[in-house]
């Protein structure tokens, strides 16, 4: 999809530079997944230790000792 945006040029220098891209819309694409892809990870974060069915490692290790 085609987009005009009016993008700082210090901070589009500073995507290339970061994101190695040879052009300026691989820099964006290459940040927007990034982007997403920590937003995805923060998300899935808010849930770590939610779920009271896993095992923890002391009852893992005693049930390993027993076998």
């Amino acid at each position: 999809m085609k987009t005009s945006l009016d993008i700082p040029d210090d901070e589009l220098a500073d995507v290339m530079r970061f994101t190695k891209a040879p052009t300026k819309r691989e820099a964006i694409v290459t940040a927007i997944a990034e982007f997403n892809a920590r937003r995805r990870m923060a998300e899935l974060v808010k849930h770590a230790g939610t779920c009271a069915d896993l095992i923890g490692t002391t009852e893992l290790q005693a049930l390993r000792r027993q076998a």
